[in-house]
């Protein structure tokens, strides 16, 4: 086959294909035309998620009409004042990027400079349909309809209506945090989804395009060296999510979704978040054009730097200082010696037998349980702790008990002697020491019953006393709303309270009432980051997953010793007890070797 020059149509398509993905994408171009115009404030309005109409009006600089004819060919641009393309300060300047979306969709642009006649220009798909005078104020108003409407192909790889919406709001959302200095509107099937004034500080823009919660749970970042500048806000670890759609990060203004920052993020926070919770930050960096290129990438979302050690440890360094500043330190370790010693048990499930192995046949001496009082009496004896309120922090609720300690043999978990830190069970195995973490354990249980309600049909819910309002944003309240009847399934009755709210009714019984808004809260990020991704089942068990963890025994809640008992005995006869949901060990061991050596005797 010879070579051939291919017809400009056909060149225009190939370059959509690099600019223009979904709706989303074609209102990203849109709306950084619109900022680079210098607007103040920029209206968009959208209809079936962007599928039907996509419209940005800004009342920017404007364009007189032979500017119009040109900003619609290729490789025209305002936005490079010379050739050094390393350099550009704008957010774009693709020129390829208005004529390439016209050779996909029916484009009108139209366009007044202040002082000048409007003029109006309409293109569908790369033929020009009209042009003449048009009516507007001073600034520019595109419109895209039908977009990929006769190129079926393309048409058809695009998601429903509800997914292309949330992609456009999340588009929206970073970019009106970028410039908390430009009022945003944004309006799907004629109702206003995002409303932010121009003029607002950059915490108080992040609050109002995330959760006006985070502005009182949330610490400022700030930290200079050289020309490199970090600012932002900084959720505290304890206001987290469950997955990490909440990091929102720019560079010279620009939203990107960078691995370096996003691996950065997770490192600063890494003693202070378990491993599937994630922290919800705001960070801007503002540096040099020649430090940083965001030519890497078509849709310029993402960027290398020139010093990524540097950007690197100042993200970190930044947001520990500001996170300890606000009055959280990192998580003290142990030391590595000691640590070494533990090991974690493997744990292997039969469905037909007990699913831990018995260790050794010697039995445990018969004695009662301790009582919390015996235990303080002989402390205060040694003239370590001379107050009973001194002790209490430190260890669970406590009873006596006069039935002798079962076998080790027919209990490999042992039986418990009390609870550390109001978090952790310690009981006495045959051979050697045991420690639960109840939170993890019971969670895996609730989990494991969950399941089987699930097969049998047979989850009951119950009704809470009085319907529960749970806030959210639009997008979520439309994921839950689509999944509403197989949440009742789980005994969770939820309805639609408003765009921004569902009502819940009824929650598991197994589970009780507990926090209704985390767990709501958490279904809705979990059905965001997989929903579309994984099977019917999968999608069960991430939904029972997430509600077993809000409904398990909670760290800082004290049991007493049958409550302990209790849950030893359960995770002995449940599959996959030795791991909680997320993958954590439930449960580790020290050896009666193990000990001998932490004390010098081996």
């Amino acid at each position: 086959m010879s070579i051939r020059r291919l017809p400009n149509n056909l060149i225009n398509r190939i370059a959509a294909g690099e600019v223009v993905e979904r709706p989303a994408s074609a209102l990203k171009e849109l709306v950084e035309n619109a900022i680079d115009a210098g607007a103040s404030h920029i209206n968009i309005r959208i209809e079936q998620g962007g599928l039907d109409l996509v419209e940005v009006a800004d009342n920017g600089c404007g364009m007189v009409r032979d500017e119009i004819t040109l900003a619609l060919e290729r490789h025209a641009t305002s936005k490079l004042p010379d050739e050094a393309i390393e350099m550009v300060a704008t957010m774009g300047f693709r020129g390829e990027a208005l004529p390439s979306i016209a050779s996909v969709s029916k484009l009108t642009i139209e366009s007044r400079v202040d002082g000048g006649d409007g003029w109006k220009r309409t293109i569908d798909h790369g033929e020009l349909l009209e042009e003449g005078p048009a009516a507007i104020p001073p600034g520019t108003k595109v419109r895209v309809e039908q977009l990929f409407a006769k190129i079926p192909a393309r048409r058809k790889f695009l998601r429903t209506a509800r997914s292309e919406y949330a992609a456009c709001t999340d588009v929206v959302r970073r970019l009106a945090m970028a410039r908390p200095d430009i009022g945003f509107t944004l309006e799907h099937q004629g109702r206003k989804a995002i409303s932010v004034q121009s003029g607002e500080s950059g915490p108080d823009r992040v609050a109002a395009l995330t959760n006006r919660e985070l502005r009182a749970n949330s610490v400022a970042v700030d930290l200079l060296r050289g020309d490199v500048h970090l600012t932002g806000v900084a959720g505290l670890p304890t206001y987290n999510r469950g997955v990490a759609d909440h990091q929102f990060l720019f560079v010279n203004g620009r939203p990107v979704k960078d691995r370096l920052l996003v691996g950065a993020v997770r490192g600063a926070y890494a003693e202070m978040l378990a491993r599937d919770r994630h922290p919800v930050v705001a960070l801007f960096i503002d540096m040099p054009p020649q430090l940083v290129d965001v030519n890497v990438h078509p849709a310029k979302t993402e960027v290398r730097f020139r010093e990524p050690a540097l950007i690197r440890g100042m993200i970190v360094s930044g947001l520990r200082r500001a996170l300890d500043e606000g009055g959280f330190r990192a998580v003290q370790r142990p030391a590595e010696s000691a640590l070494s010693n533990w090991q974690t048990e493997t744990v292997t499930s039969n469905p037909q037998t007990n699913i831990f192995t018995a260790h050794g046949n010697a039995a445990v001496a018969q004695q009662p349980y301790p009582s919390a009082t015996s235990v303080q009496d002989s402390v205060s004896a040694f003239g370590g702790l001379d107050r009973p309120d001194e002790l209490a922090p430190l260890m669970g609720k406590a009873e006596a008990a006069h039935e002798a300690v079962p076998d080790a043999a027919d209990h490999p978990l042992g039986v418990a002697r009390g609870q550390i830190a109001k978090t952790y069970i310690v009981a006495e195995a045959d051979d050697g020491l045991v420690i639960v973490d109840q939170h993890a354990a019971h969670e895996r249980l609730v989990l494991e019953r969950m399941r089987k309600a699930v097969e049998g049909g047979t989850i009951a819910s119950q009704a809470l006393l009085m319907a529960e309002v749970v806030e959210l944003d639009e997008n979520a309240c439309d994921r839950l709303e689509v999944r509403a009847v197989e949440l009742s399934e789980f005994g969770l009755e939820l309805e639609r309270f408003g765009p921004s709210a569902m009502l819940v009714r009824a929650t598991p019984a197994m589970l009780g009432s507990g926090d209704v808004k985390g767990l709501i809260t958490d279904l809705a990020d979990e059905l965001g980051a997989y929903d579309e991704a994984l099977s019917l089942k999968e999608r069960i068990d991430h939904v029972a997953s997430t509600m077993a963890c809000h409904g398990s025994v909670r760290a800082g809640r004290v049991l007493n010793v049958a409550e302990m008992n209790a849950l030893l005995r359960e995770m002995e006869v449940t599959p996959h007890s030795g791991q909680c949901n997320h993958g954590r060990p439930t449960w580790v061991k020290l050896a009666h070797g193990d000990i001998e050596k932490l004390f010098g005797r081996k």
